[in-house]
């Protein structure tokens, strides 16, 4: 009797355990994937097929308009990077950097030192008036000047200090590093920047081989003015989706990779994106230039690229995956906090094959999760099971 009275006693002890673990369990919530959020670098990549070219032919044209006043170069000639291919005329962009200099160093002879004599001048006027306006108000309150008198003086008080305040705000806006400074500087490089495309510079070295430009003709960006033959370079032309088309710019680096050669990848640089939109695909062709010659690369071979469109050295990163209801720059995702979940909408920045950039909307240390179990509910409790 006591044996089985000791049994069912285990038994119940065992089925209360049992029962209290199962809703330990549930009361603890199902088991989720989750990412720590942290710093780390980031690259975005726009990816797509390209082909092999080896004909080594560069389209020079300008990004200016402007009439021609000098052409250096003629079919046949020999070029090095940044030799001078041609001038486009350029006299008004001289005459507005001319000015912006003038500007500027008239800034620091002459426009500084004055406001620095107002300001030490509306300081004397300024104590020269309090003075004043003490005086009359002890004549004032012994009765020997009348109120009109005594107010006018504070009157011009307040108007020595008014002076005194604008003065100060004219000192600091022309002081060095100051707003005046800072738009001269930046019209100055804005100006400089247009005046360096006036130059058409040769973006390699090789051969001309046609040009279709004479001093006196009017240059237009699109148009081709020089054809170049690069020496031992080899081209690959992508098509890529338009929608990567502001993301894309001259001179950005890329990987070329061929089936061939997985462990043998390609260094490149984008040279040439064209001006027109394939209307039939919704497609942009691309050119790129192979940073060395390599006899591994042959003549219509098919190859991916991958151009890299912007990097962070270190920024918050979290997995694609963990993205919901992503459009645009925001996206929403489920952050636990203190075991239970919430559903966050954060801002995007960078977006990499495998993580994107967070701008704002998340901090290091947050865990957000990657895999979802199932439905979940805000505010539900969760446990998590951290990825590397």
């Amino acid at each position: 009797m006591r044996a089985m009275l000791k049994m069912k006693f285990v038994l119940l002890t065992s089925l209360v355990i049992v029962v209290g673990y199962l809703v330990w369990q549930t009361w603890q919530g199902p088991v989720v994937q989750a990412y720590t959020v942290q710093r780390a670098p980031l690259v975005q990549t726009v990816v797509a097929a390209g082909r092999v070219m080896n004909e080594a032919r560069l389209q020079v044209g300008t990004e200016v308009t402007g009439m021609v006043v000098a052409r250096y170069v003629a079919e046949g000639d020999r070029i090095q990077a940044g030799d001078v291919l041609l001038e486009l005329r350029a006299e008004t962009l001289d005459a507005q950097l001319r000015q912006i200099q003038t500007a500027l160093r008239e800034l620091n002879s002459r426009l500084r030192p004055q406001a620095a004599a107002e300001l030490e001048r509306a300081a004397i006027e300024l104590a020269q008036a309090e003075r004043e306006s003490h005086r009359r108000y002890e004549l004032w309150q012994a009765a020997l000047l009348a109120e009109e008198a005594y107010e006018q003086a504070q009157r011009l008080e307040r108007l020595a200090r008014v002076n005194l305040t604008n003065a100060q705000l004219q000192v600091a806006a022309l002081a060095v590093g100051g707003t005046e400074e800072q738009r001269l500087q930046a019209e100055l490089a804005a100006l400089q920047a247009q005046r360096e495309k006036a130059t058409l510079r040769a973006p390699a070295a090789g051969t001309i081989l046609t040009r279709h430009i004479e001093t006196g003709d009017i240059a237009q960006p699109g148009q081709t003015l020089f054809t170049v033959a690069l020496d031992g370079v080899l081209e690959v032309r992508a098509q890529l989706d338009e929608r990567n088309l502001g993301l894309l710019a001259l001179q950005q680096d890329a990987t070329i990779i061929a089936d061939a050669y997985l462990d043998h990848p390609f260094a490149a640089v984008v040279t040439y994106i064209a001006p027109a939109i394939d209307p039939e695909r919704g497609t942009i062709e691309v050119r790129l230039q192979v940073a060395e010659s390599n006899e591994l690369l042959r003549q219509d071979m098919t190859v991916s690229v991958n151009i890299e469109t912007a990097r962070r050295d270190a920024t918050l990163v979290v997995p694609n995956e963990a993205l919901l209801q992503n459009s645009g720059s925001q996206a929403q995702l489920w952050v636990v906090q203190d075991q239970q979940v919430e559903l966050r909408t954060v801002r995007l920045g960078l977006r990499g094959l495998t993580m994107t950039e967070v701008v704002s909307g998340l901090a290091a240390g947050d865990h957000v999760i990657t895999k979802l179990p199932g439905e979940l509910e805000v505010g539900q409790r969760v446990r998590m099971q951290l990825q590397p």
